[in-house]
């Protein structure tokens, strides 16, 4: 009897974000094929028994080639097993789900998916940005900053720069430095704001704030890697503005509890 994939979005690495239809998936998985961003302490949820197969990806290191995953995933499919192809983040937002499902649609493997919660809109959130603000940024746009060949040249910046007000970018920090010239080339503002999130929504977390003029050299000596989200926009302002409220508020609570 053939058995079934579940293509599952893992969240963005905080386990409460875990969806509940993600949770039953890898409770009931016979194999659970993982990702590098996926959270471990998800898989200690899996059956006694289940099998975990590990095909994480780092910059310029792959542990299998896409075309095996693929492969893995009908391979167990056709023995009759229940197979959760765990995902960090969500399937389709980088996560290269329609290649997976499109192989399996070929060999005629039932599938599902299940969505998850993308990291460029959580990993802003926990760090007190909003993606979009109705005075600061009402549109957004999800984008890559690492491309098949390295830099993303081929991302219509021109058109992102004058159409959408804030930017979610993936995989950006090693090409940072190109992506701020780039912005600045088709028409952003040096003092754009910039927000650098790393390891989002995890313990972890990370983050700075500056402008496009200043990003590079502040992550530079803040040291940030990948995972990071990078956000490009006005609604990074939002951040600093909470955060003078609470000050303000504190230095009042302070002076009412000395003078009572």
């Amino acid at each position: 009897m053939m058995g079934k994939v579940y293509i599952v979005g893992a969240g963005p690495g905080n386990l409460d974000l875990l969806t509940i239809k993600g949770l039953r998936c890898i409770q009931q998985a016979d194999v659970i094929v993982y990702d590098r961003l996926v959270n471990r302490e998800l898989l200690r949820e899996a059956k006694p028994h289940a099998e975990f197969i590990y095909c994480g990806k780092q910059p310029k290191f792959h542990t299998m080639p896409q075309e095996m995953i693929n492969q893995l995933l009908v391979h167990y499919a056709r023995l009759g097993k229940v197979v959760t192809r765990l995902k960090g983040g969500d399937p389709f937002v980088f996560g290269r789900g329609a290649e997976e499902i499109e192989e399996l649609v070929k060999n005629n493997i039932a599938y599902e998916v299940v969505p998850g919660v993308t990291a460029g809109i959580a990993a802003p959130a926990y760090a007190g940005i909003p993606i979009t603000h109705r005075e600061l940024g009402n549109s957004f746009a999800i984008i890559t900053g690492h491309c098949k060949n390295g830099e993303p040249a081929d991302i219509k910046w021109e058109s992102l720069v004058k159409a959408v007000d804030t930017l979610a970018i993936y995989m950006g920090v090693g090409n940072l430095p190109y992506i701020c010239e780039q912005l600045v080339k088709h028409g952003k503002c040096k003092d754009t704001p910039v927000a650098i999130i790393q390891e989002g929504t995890t313990p972890e977390q990370k983050t700075i704030t500056g402008t496009i003029g200043s990003i590079v050299s502040l992550a530079q000596k803040a040291k940030i890697k990948n995972p990071a989200m990078i956000v490009v926009g006005e609604v990074v302002s939002f951040k600093n503005r909470i955060e003078q409220i609470h000050e303000a508020n504190n230095k009042v609570t302070i002076g009412l509890t000395s003078g009572s």
